[in-house]
């Protein structure tokens, strides 16, 4: 196992009280190379993510006391950890609780009992894409967008609304940052989907509304009245032209 000080190392938390499914995320992750750190609690591991940048969180909806619901959005307002990808696991079947979670600021979600070769290939996805915001892409990739009061920078994923930083996880920087760099084009739900998701995380439309709504809530005066990321009925979504730069 790689040691938790080196360089390279891709460090995961994973949140879970049942001790079995536990064992077995973290068995594949670590045959996956990455370092694990297990939690059986909401409140353990929140006080951890207040003070210790993670590359993946493996999130159980389900937890006992403070359950994963409340513990993502406690993620997403503060610390180290406010964009950092999140898996979250669920037992429950129904549609209304999966939305819950991708509202609550997760960026992903398996329905137990999973298959650990899809639980593995969507955990490593988040994890790549969340490297490929990071410096060292495409000078193309670097260009700062500045647009409806929003100072938007890929190379350090910083986005400012009129001065302030703003918290964006990395699929609300990704939506944000493809469709303010191209101001006025519409895109379609399978187009987000192609270009902010990795090819092999299998997401439907509902979950782009989902995620445009979020970000609605952290770039916008009015979530209601959007004046940046507008809705284009039957086609999909685009970014207000005016004075972007």
């Amino acid at each position: 196992m790689h040691e938790d000080g080196a360089r390279d190392v891709t460090r995961v938390l994973i949140v879970e009280d049942e001790e079995p499914i536990r064992d077995l995320v973290r068995f594949h992750l670590d045959l996956a190379g990455y370092h694990c750190v297990m939690l059986g609690t909401a409140d353990a591991a929140l006080e951890l993510l207040l003070h210790r940048p993670f590359d993946l969180v493996v999130l159980d909806l389900g937890l006992p006391g403070m359950d994963g619901v409340t513990l993502c959005r406690a993620i997403r307002r503060q610390g180290p950890n406010h964009d950092v990808p999140i898996l979250m696991l669920t037992a429950r079947q129904e549609e209304s609780d999966k939305v819950l979670g991708l509202q609550s600021g997760a960026d992903d979600y398996v329905t137990k009992p999973f298959g650990v070769h899809e639980f593995v290939a969507r955990a490593s996805a988040l994890v790549r894409r969340r490297k490929a915001w990071r410096p060292g892409v495409s000078t193309a990739a670097r260009r700062i967008v500045s647009a409806k009061g929003l100072e938007i920078d890929p190379a350090t994923r910083r986005v400012l609304c009129n001065g302030q930083e703003l918290p964006l996880t990395t699929q609300e920087f990704g939506l944000l940052y493809l469709l303010s760099s191209n101001p006025d084009i519409v895109f379609s739900r399978a187009e987000i989907i192609e270009k902010v998701w990795q090819p092999d995380v299998f997401v439907d439309d509902r979950v782009v509304d989902t995620l445009v709504k979020r970000l609605r809530r952290k770039i916008e005066a009015d979530p209601a009245q959007p004046q940046r990321v507008l809705t284009v009925r039957g086609a999909g979504y685009k970014f207000a032209p005016g004075d972007e730069s």
